[in-house]
């Protein structure tokens, strides 16, 4: 279930891999038009970043821009991008990463690399393996139908709040087995929701000191970093005085040794907390707002995914169990996460002097690339802006050239709950399509938010009973 398509490409071109040694001494490629003095490209970025990133591509595979007074290098093909997530000449660091540095820390595996990302990644894959899903399965099933039916005929949904809380619980009941998330679930919401909307203005413009200036902005944005911190000491500091130790990722946290065998550090164990929390609860949560756009504006798909269910599981409440049969419900989830990416943009950092594209990247720069636009480009796709499910059969999948559609990522810093995002998210599409089709409310503004993740601006949708 996971998303990632796989056809092979022609590799015989020297030098269009990162890395590649040719024997000539490479140039620098292209600065992109359209910079201004001071601030460089980063007031493109921050005005409208998904057409400005969609249009690199026709200046070069491999491009400059200017983010204030630091040069970035843009990637925009995506065999290249596929060997800047695979190559160790990178890291995960840059202007996305050190935005986020005030929320993931330095410690957690969302942003530590070598030795300690490779133990951290121990720790926690075992909670994602596939054999283990299904332990996951009634947990998801009953938020799934739990969030159906608190849903009343003709109420209007606020889609932000209902999507988050959702995947606030799944996550919260499913790695970490506690009740106590229930309170604190609205009060994670309501931090991600300030906090990720400031660190994307953080990263384009890299205005520094100014960022603490007690303006209202600001303390918004330092009021809800705090909240988060304080939520995740309360839910570690909750399990230890408990005395329980059920078998959950927390627990294997909590009982995580170092390279010398000692208990893992205070500060990791809350990094890491983070790290299944926030990023997790966010990409999720702006993934279930975008399927339910795309429900509301294409109602064909929701009568679609209600005659598989019904087609697969008759008379009963779908489940856990059925989804490896939902197949066209998975292709709509797929084709959304396409479209509508919630992780698109992404950076890394070189650490020695490499070859991209043909291209001398030097030591020390910072990297960005766009799944958004990558996931978009007409290169790779044909009707490239047209919402087709079917481009997700297993004949015409074929034809999406390798890394042309990887939401998940690839290589050691492929997300490892992929495959758990993918059945919550077909299991959660099927429960809503079947009971509900939906209309926007006045008031909804279904344009896309630009923060460190990509979601509706701020929908609102009356339910309409099937």
């Amino acid at each position: 279930m996971t998303v990632e398509s796989v056809k092979p490409e022609d590799r015989s071109q020297a030098g269009r891999q990162t890395g590649a040694r040719t024997g000539w001494l490479p140039g620098e490629p292209p600065l992109a038009g359209g910079a201004v003095p001071l601030l460089g490209h980063g007031l493109r970025l921050a005005r409208d970043p998904l057409a400005f990133l969609s249009g690199l591509r026709d200046h070069g595979e491999v491009v400059r821009l200017r983010l204030g007074p630091k040069t970035v290098y843009a990637v925009t093909a995506p065999d290249l991008t596929g060997a800047l997530a695979l190559s160790p000449d990178y890291i995960i660091a840059g202007p996305l990463w050190e935005s986020l540095e005030s929320l993931l820390g330095k410690e957690g595996v969302a942003t530590a690399n070598g030795p300690l990302h490779r133990r951290q990644r121990r720790t926690i894959q075992p909670a994602f393996r596939l054999d283990v899903l299904p332990e996951y399965g009634p947990i998801m099933t009953e938020e799934a139908h739990a969030l159906v039916e608190r849903w009343r005929a003709g109420q209007v949904l606020d889609v932000t709040a209902e999507s988050f809380r959702v995947a606030v619980r799944v996550a919260a009941r499913c790695l970490m087995r506690g009740s106590y998330m229930d309170a604190r679930a609205e009060r994670i919401c309501a931090a991600l929701a300030t906090l990720f909307s400031g660190m994307y203005q953080r990263m384009v413009v890299p205005l520094g000191p100014l960022y603490k200036v007690p303006v209202r902005s600001n303390r918004e944005f330092n009021r809800a970093l705090a909240d988060l911190h304080l939520l995740v000491d309360e839910i570690v500091a909750d399990r230890r005085a408990g005395g329980q130790k059920p078998d959950d990722l927390l627990t294997a946290l909590l009982e995580a040794k170092d390279e010398n065998g000692e208990p893992i550090g205070e500060q990791e164990i809350h990094d890491q907390v983070i790290a299944i929390l926030t990023p997790g609860s966010e990409t999720v949560g702006s993934m279930i707002m975008s399927l339910l756009l795309v429900l509301t504006e294409r109602p064909d798909l929701g009568d679609k995914i209600r005659d598989e269910v019904k087609t697969v599981v008759g008379d009963r409440p779908v489940a856990f169990e059925d989804v490896r049969e939902l197949r066209y419900t998975a292709n709509v989830v797929t084709e959304t996460l396409r479209l509508y990416p919630a992780v698109w943009i992404l950076t890394r950092r070189t650490v020695a002097d490499t070859e991209l594209g043909g291209y001398r990247i030097p030591a020390g720069a910072d990297v960005i690339y766009s799944p958004y636009a990558i996931q978009r480009d007409h290169r790779s796709y044909g009707r490239h802006e047209d919402f087709d499910p079917d481009r997700w059969l297993p004949e015409r999948s074929k034809e999406v050239p390798k890394y042309a559609m990887s939401p998940f990522s690839v290589g050691n810093r492929k997300c490892p709950s992929d495959h758990f995002s993918m059945a919550e998210l077909t299991l959660l599409t099927a429960a809503i399509a079947g009971a509900y089709r939906f209309e926007q409310a006045p008031g909804s503004d279904p344009r896309p938010r630009i923060g460190i993740t990509l979601r509706p601006r701020r929908l609102l949708l009356r339910a309409l009973p099937r």
